[in-house]
């Protein structure tokens, strides 16, 4: 594995640790030496690993003294969400699932790429509550493999917004129940080009996926406003049948 490869992999270990609570906000993190031996590299793999997160925030390196994990900024973590439609949504799934599907192809483990062909299986055997916990899991396994914290950030917020709300969910689910074969196919073609570190063709598999999301997601919208008008005109109708009758 190349040194950036290795760096990426232990700040992303660093930052999961963090997550879990091990290291504590506030708290110094274990010397160089005692990080390079924990995950088996060298201390110049872990000095590279602790600069860059201390470039993303989380942590702060304070010289002769060591590195101190941060607070998490809550104001980004306490944001209102904003009220987007779900064309709105995938739009911005698209950009940064993309890129994420870039980053992750020169770096992605085999355990991660294990994970996400097992995620194409079981949303090829369920196209209910197992396939839709497989797809989240697929597309966060991808954003994790990133290493950019920022970019996992995003994508966790828009997965947020897409399961918080009752319309975008809805919306989301009758799609993807629909075309529940195109999904699996889709997903396949992404791991394919993850397994063979191409990140050029990752993001273009990965944003034909959403093309074609964004395209069934504009007929089921089409197809909504064409029913709302129908029932709109059978209450008028209803009306003034019940008018002309008392007339």
């Amino acid at each position: 594995m190349s040194d950036r490869r290795l760096y990426k992999s232990v700040a992303k270990q660093i930052l999961a640790l963090i997550e879990v609570g091990e290291f504590a906000p506030g708290s110094r993190l274990p010397g160089e030496r005692d990080l390079a031996e924990r995950f088996g590299v060298s201390r110049v793999v872990v000095r590279e690993a602790e600069i860059s997160l201390e470039t993303l925030g989380h942590i702060e390196v304070r010289t002769g003294s060591g590195a101190y994990v941060l607070e998490r900024p809550e104001g980004l973590l306490g944001a209102k969400v904003p009220d987007v439609g779900p064309l709105e949504l995938t739009e911005a799934r698209a950009v940064f699932e993309g890129e994420s599907a870039a980053l992750a192809a020169p770096i992605i483990s085999e355990e991660d790429i294990a994970k996400l062909y097992a995620s194409v299986e079981a949303m090829a055997r369920d196209a209910g509550a197992e396939a839709d916990e497989a797809d989240k899991e697929f597309h966060l396994t991808i954003a994790h493999a990133s290493g950019n914290a920022a970019i996992i950030h995003v994508i966790e917020t828009l997965w947020k917004m897409r399961e918080e709300s009752q319309h975008r969910h809805g919306v989301y689910k009758r799609v993807c129940s629909q075309d529940s074969s195109f999904r699996t196919q889709e997903h396949s073609a992404i791991v394919d080009a993850l397994k063979a570190r191409d990140a050029i063709a990752a993001r273009a598999a990965m944003r034909q996926h959403f093309t074609r999301l964004l395209d069934a997601m504009l007929v089921a919208t089409e197809e909504e406003a064409v029913a709302a008008v129908r029932r709109q005109l059978s209450a008028s109708r209803e009306r003034f049948s019940i008018s002309s009758r008392i007339g």
